[in-house]
């Protein structure tokens, strides 16, 4: 009885605890950072960013934000009836739904006319009950080379803890 019961809680533990520890932070631009004149699509085409993982925005305070905004207002570069913009320079952002995510730079002329700004797709995170958001018409879907290693290592650290588990019990 007491060896279901220390499996049981192991099983429990696994599911909830792992898919979490999986989170990816991507530090946007790399290297770049946020900055001017940087094609922050292109960093983000191929990344698969899910519910759980963080972006961080890293640049010299008082010289640039960021601020999430609508779609609408993702295409005008221009926020309007936002928070107020992130100022920290290191700014963290854990992306807590699945869905279109727009971010900007506020300074004037950084978005339009500089190029600061990012749309991504986050999915669900891994393991969730959830179905993940379709494509988008007329968009890559992005690939899963990038979270294989993450599924794989997840799979295969519930087959050992279960393996490890009965042969405990044996």
């Amino acid at each position: 009885m007491a060896s279901s019961n220390i499996f049981f809680i192991i099983a429990i533990v696994t599911v909830f605890a792992i898919p979490s520890s999986l989170a990816t932070e991507f530090v946007v631009g790399d290297e770049k950072g946020w900055s001017l004149d940087f094609d922050y699509q292109a960093w983000a085409a191929g990344k698969e960013f899910r519910v759980g993982d963080k972006l961080v925005f890293r640049y010299t305070p008082g010289d640039h934000n960021v601020v999430r905004v609508s779609g609408a207002e993702f295409q005008r570069c221009e926020a309007v009836n936002n928070t107020d913009p992130l100022t920290t320079g290191n700014d963290v952002i854990t992306l807590l739904t699945p869905g279109r995510k727009w971010y900007i730079c506020s300074v004037p002329r950084h978005c339009a006319a500089r190029n600061m700004k990012l749309n991504i797709t986050v999915l669900s995170e891994v393991g969730s009950p959830f179905a993940a958001p379709g494509p988008i018409p007329g968009s890559q879907t992005p690939s899963s080379s990038t979270r294989g290693s993450a599924v794989f290592s997840f799979y295969g650290w519930i087959a050992f803890m279960v393996s490890f588990v009965c042969v405990l019990l044996v």
